[in-house]
């Protein structure tokens, strides 16, 4: 019987198991020397041997812990049939591999029948040694083999500490480490975020496209249990990247499911290279972060007044930003929706259904999900400002926007640069969108190793194009640092009111946003709360109520669509008998003639003004 063992572990490529299995024993001189022969438990043979002991008691299953190739000479089995029966329904219970009887002593020309066929029924490997051998000799051959690849694991596994260990000490991109950690499993691995968007993969010489296809959908149904865990369904073994607290993504490695549960090795490999691919970011991360701070604390500083210009301005001259004798534009970059009340630019009834999904997501993604989503914001906003070739101190200004003050030469300077800045802020958002499979005419980067695709946009129809998920706000310039307050809380106040802005413009600037811009400016004062109260405050009372109905949104959706009622219910989402009769009980509730275009006019501005108090 010749085969091939699978002790040894290979340090790339394929992995094999630790622990030789009953079919590489049986190839072991030792064990040749006694002559065996197969009975019973062919099914079996495929098990791994993590020991051998040698036993003459019939109960001594119970001291075993599974796992074990069992010796015997017969002297102390049972004597009739169910006894046997017994003796090897225990073994097999408790996960032995196998077990061997040497001939001559108890049985002669073979083992009991009874014996034989019970141990098939279980698939429990029954072996006959028809010559004589010392039992020691199969113990020490056995043992050896398992200590020899025992030490070629820890070699490996020493290998692959001081592959990430250098990776991590080099800084290497996200692609170069699946590269490498596919190279040393042999198996293709992904790297996806919070939203199951690939980030970087490499298939290890597998189809890409196969790989890939579908992967969101197929990546939800991946859900093991713990941060580092084996999924056998699906075939991926799976841990969570991230530092501090943070998680950000996860890693998957693709481990045949018809194979056995993955080595330790690899779980090992797969832990190292998430914790190099984490370092890697904080690394890139911190290396800017006393600086981002200071951006931060001067900002903070003009905004509130906490710190003398004068000293602003020291401070911002040592960062290499200078604000003296500059004209100064105030930019906020935010979000079009928010992250804790869903999208603030669709109607009522649609902004409950977007809340429910931003709280499925942000269940399914973390508390970490939202100033993670911040944070890339005011990395993008940062990368833009210095692929613009501008200078400018940037930072987060809450919880929602990013600002920036820009310091140019001149005021000629200003459309210039805020469409220069726009454009290279669209460019690193592009950029930095998750990875794609490859399509049927793949577009990969010949310098990128590991296979990572780079993103290249959607194409969408001219007559439909979608709105950047982001707005691009500036406030006027200004001549002076005392005056960049005032452009900085006017662009701040411009995007919040461009939120709902069907329009996709570039840069929005003050006199885009016309009526919501000059409520937006009024939203602090208590007659426009007033009339916002005395306008809908019933209605709003009726919500709160019944808070199944969501009236405001059906007037909404009414008041948007010009009073044309079938495109209101069409935007309700409504059937037309049901959105009449909404309309109806509005009318009630707010004893007014919704065929009137004055009074339909008055609540369109209270709904506008309502948007602007509720804004934070």
């Amino acid at each position: 019987m010749a085969v091939r063992l699978s002790a040894t572990v290979v340090t790339q490529g394929s992995v094999s198991p630790v622990f030789p299995t009953v079919r590489e024993v049986l190839d072991l001189v030792p064990v040749r020397h006694g002559a065996p022969r197969l009975v019973a438990g062919n099914a079996g043979l495929d098990r791994p041997v993590r020991w051998v002991h040698i036993a003459e008691v019939p109960d001594i299953a119970t001291l075993l812990g599974g796992g074990e190739l069992v010796l015997t000479t017969g002297i102390g089995l049972p004597g009739d049939d169910a006894g046997l029966r017994e003796f090897i329904g225990a073994l097999a219970d408790v996960g032995v591999s196998g077990l061997a009887v040497e001939l001559g002593r108890r049985y002669v020309s073979g083992v009991p029948r009874v014996m034989a066929a019970a141990a098939e029924r279980r698939g429990l490997p029954l072996i006959e040694l028809r010559r004589g051998t010392p039992f020691v000799r199969i113990t020490e051959a056995v043992h050896a083999l398992i200590v020899d690849a025992q030490l070629t694991e820890l070699r490996a596994t020493e290998e692959i500490h001081q592959r990430f260990t250098e990776l991590s000490v080099e800084g290497a991109e996200p692609a170069e480490v699946l590269r490498q950690a596919a190279e040393l499993a042999g198996c293709p691995m992904v790297l996806e975020n919070l939203s199951r968007q690939v980030l970087a993969y490499d298939p290890a010489g597998e189809n890409a496209q196969l790989l890939l296809d579908g992967w969101e959908r197929h990546s939800r149904q991946i859900r093991p249990p713990g941060r580092t865990a084996y999924d056998p369904d699906s075939g991926w073994l799976v841990t969570t990247v991230g530092a501090r607290g943070q998680d950000w993504g996860r890693l998957l490695l693709r481990w045949p499911a018809t194979e056995s549960t993955p080595p330790t090795r690899l779980t090992i490999l797969i832990e190292r290279a998430a914790s190099t691919l984490a370092l890697g970011r904080l690394i890139r991360r911190d290396a800017e972060g006393l600086e981002r701070q200071i951006h931060r604390t001067l900002l903070t500083a003009l905004i509130d007044h906490t710190r003398p210009v004068d000293e602003v301005a020291l401070r911002a001259k040592a960062l290499g930003v200078v604000l003296d004798r500059r004209h100064l534009v105030g930019v906020v970059v935010r979000h079009r929706a928010d992250e804790s009340s869903g999208d603030a630019g669709v109607p009522d009834d649609e902004s409950a259904a977007a809340r429910r999904g931003a709280r499925r997501d942000t269940d399914a993604e973390g508390p970490e999900a939202g100033p993670a989503r911040l944070r890339d914001l005011a990395e993008a906003v940062s990368q833009a400002v210095r692929d613009a070739k501008l200078t400018a101190l940037t930072s987060p200004l809450d919880d929602q926007a990013v600002g920036a003050l820009l310091a140019l030469p001149d005021p000629a300077a200003e459309e210039k640069a805020l469409s220069a800045f726009a454009a290279a802020l669209r460019r690193v958002r592009l950029d930095a969108a998750p990875a794609r499979p490859p399509a049927s005419r793949p577009s990969e980067s010949p310098d990128r190793p590991g296979g990572r695709a780079v993103a290249s946009g959607s194409v969408r129809p001219a007559d439909a194009p979608p709105r950047a998920a982001i707005v691009v706000a500036a406030g006027s310039g200004v001549s002076s640092l005392r005056e960049a307050r005032r452009s900085l809380i006017e662009a701040r106040q411009v995007a919040e009111a461009a939120r709902r802005d069907p329009r996709d413009l570039p840069c929005y600037r003050l006199p885009h946003v016309g009526l919501a811009g000059l409520l937006h400016l009024l939203r602090d004062e208590p007659r426009l709360q007033t009339f916002v109260e005395r306008e809908l405050g019933p209605l709003l009372a009726y919500d709160a109520q019944h808070p199944r109905e969501q009236l405001l949104g059906t007037l909404r959706a009414y008041l948007e669509q010009g009073r044309n009622k079938s495109a209101g219910a069409a935007a309700a989402h409504l059937s037309r008998p049901a959105f009449y009769e909404r309309l109806a009980r509005i009318g009630r509730v707010l004893d007014a003639d919704l065929d009137s275009v004055d009074r339909c006019l008055s609540l369109h501005v209270a709904l506008l003004a309502l948007d602007a108090v509720r804004t934070p």
